[in-house]
């Protein structure tokens, strides 16, 4: 049997020309003689639809695709996730179903089982679990069908769920096990996810194909890194992440482990792999929006810095503007450093002086500033100086503001609501500072990019006279570690400080975390690199008063 991976990047939403991708798919594996195509989790709506699944016309939009699909598949077989109705009035309105066509037959369909509601998951809201695993047969084969987290518990330390598919299944002798997948990127999860199926092949002994989705949905980055396996638990062959291949294998050769020598697995650095989830997160906004082209704000510092590299990567350099809004506070060095970049990016950029503006707001305000000293409000005020303009330009030349705050900031509540918190998209809210320091030497590491000096000086917001980050936070390298224990890993403050952390220092930093949630509740979208990023996977009260 030879059987094609097709590892597609559907839009969510956009029926037809998902439609359009997926027989052009199928057309491809009949050009590579194969028996049988692969498509992902849902490909035909998209993943993850969330509360589009609740309307009528998306599924009946669904099911159209799904005929057009069935029709196509004269000659070769095709195996494909969409949602269903249920036919059972008791339980969720609707089945995640992985379907097999065959000869313009629909030959078997298999629900998923295990149902995620974590993280950004929330399956459970739409879906209701299968409760029949049947094994079919094929050509000869006897497969079995699973879909994405089927495969995720085997009955380890903490399983999620009470049942596993495939030990519903294994009784029934198959030969051949398939996954059609919608698996999310995170920098350390490329690594996990080859060694859950790996395992699952280890405990049946047998030949796994898994297709996974590539693409960026709003905040959420698939990365595909499709998998095939041999049943003695070799990896057989790796797809490439973040983009889109069909690929044929041919089955007796996966069986007996032949696999050719220069099909490699992918790298594993962290910080390519960040590097490249970003440039497909901001190329799929944009593209799946109908955008071209970004603005932003250049400061001098690292992080605007690294942000207009990264846009200028993943949508050219005739896309993107910098708009660089010194004040009385910025230093000429900041302004030199922007104007660098600008030049070694080759990105239009206009310097636009906000002390007029800064000024006319404090004249405006006298009688509420009177003689009270400077503090946060006359900060506060250059920030949404700027941020207007920034808006402003976005407005009237259409195009997206990208946001160039890091997580550090993001989570400790350092950054102006309607100021630089402004944008239609964060391109750095998940990447820690001490993260964005060692991703620019990614990006420098052929040539200099981003400018030496705005990776050397000590990190500033130049608001005021002298002003380092240093003055209002704890040093990045100590700060930094204290977030990833309490965010990623959700550790309490006890046991944060049992870590060898000062009391004080955690109390501290954590009040910072819980009080600017709702600053956080309104920024804009942010691409998901890691394991627990803001937005939709982390979803705390804005009231909330834990500390420990």
């Amino acid at each position: 049997m030879r059987i094609t991976l097709a590892q597609i990047n559907s839009h969510i939403g956009n029926f037809e020309g998902n439609l359009q991708k997926i027989l052009a798919g199928i057309e491809t594996a009949k050009s590579q003689k194969a028996d049988l195509v692969i498509f992902p989790e849902l490909a035909t709506c998209g993943y993850p639809p969330r509360d589009f699944l609740e309307f009528k016309d998306f599924i009946e939009e669904c099911e159209r695709v799904m005929d057009q699909i069935r029709l196509a598949s004269k000659d070769i077989a095709v195996l494909i996730g969409s949602p269903s109705v249920n036919p059972d009035l008791t339980g969720k309105d609707l089945l995640n179903i992985a379907y097999f066509i065959h000869d313009q037959k629909i030959i078997h369909k298999q629900a998923k089982t295990l149902l995620p509601t974590y993280d950004i998951f929330d399956e459970y809201r739409y879906f209701e679990p299968a409760v029949e695993w049947n094994v079919f047969t094929w050509k000869g084969y006897r497969i079995a069908l699973t879909i994405c987290e089927d495969l995720w518990n085997l009955g380890n330390v903490n399983p999620l769920y009470k049942v596993c598919p495939l030990d519903q299944m294994i009784d029934q002798a198959p030969d051949i096990i398939f996954n059609v997948s919608a698996s999310p990127f995170a920098y350390d999860h490329a690594s996990e996810r080859i060694e859950v199926v790996r395992a699952n092949v280890i405990k049946y002994k047998k030949p796994l194909f898994y297709c996974n989705t590539v693409g960026s949905q709003t905040d959420v980055v698939f990365d595909g890194g499709s998998l095939v396996f041999s049943p003695n638990g070799d990896l057989y062959d790796e797809l490439p992440y973040f983009t889109e291949v069909i690929k044929t294998y041919e089955l007796n050769d996966v069986v007996k482990g032949k696999r050719n020598p220069s099909d490699q697995e992918q790298t594993k650095d962290k910080y390519a792999l960040i590097h490249d989830a970003i440039l497909l997160g901001i190329r799929d906004y944009f593209g799946k929006l109908g955008f071209k082209s970004a603005v932003l704000g250049l400061s001098g510092g690292i992080d605007s810095a690294l942000t207009c590299a990264l846009a200028v990567r993943a949508l050219g350099k005739e896309n993107v503007i910098g708009l660089m809004m010194p004040s009385r506070y910025s230093s000429q060095g900041s302004v030199e450093d922007a104007v660098q970049l600008a030049k070694n990016l080759g990105i239009r950029y206009e310097i636009i002086e906000i002390e007029p503006m800064y000024q006319k707001f404090l004249e405006q305000l006298k009688v509420i500033i009177q003689d009270r000293p400077f503090n946060v409000t006359e900060e506060n005020i250059q920030a949404r100086v700027r941020g207007t303009l920034l808006m402003a330009t976005s407005n009237k030349l259409g195009n997206i503001l990208l946001n160039t705050t890091n997580k550090s900031e993001m989570s400790v509540g350092y950054g102006t609501l309607y100021g630089d918190l402004c944008g239609g998209l964060s391109v750095l809210g998940d990447v820690y500072k001490t993260e964005v320091y060692e991703l620019v030497k990614y990006v420098n590491k052929d040539h200099e990019v981003i400018p030496h000096n705005s990776i050397t000086k000590p990190p500033s917001a130049e608001l005021r006279p002298g002003q380092k980050d240093s003055d209002s936070l704890p040093p990045y390298e100590v700060l930094d570690p204290i977030l990833y224990q309490y965010i990623e890993k959700r550790l309490g403050p006890r046991e944060i400080i049992a870590h060898g952390n000062d009391e004080a220092l955690v109390k501290r930093i954590l009040r910072m975390v819980n009080i600017n949630e709702f600053k956080r509740e309104q920024t804009a979208p942010v691409i998901r690199v890691s394991s627990k990023a803001y937005g939709m996977g982390r979803r705390m009260p804005i009231v909330g008063k834990y500390l420990g």
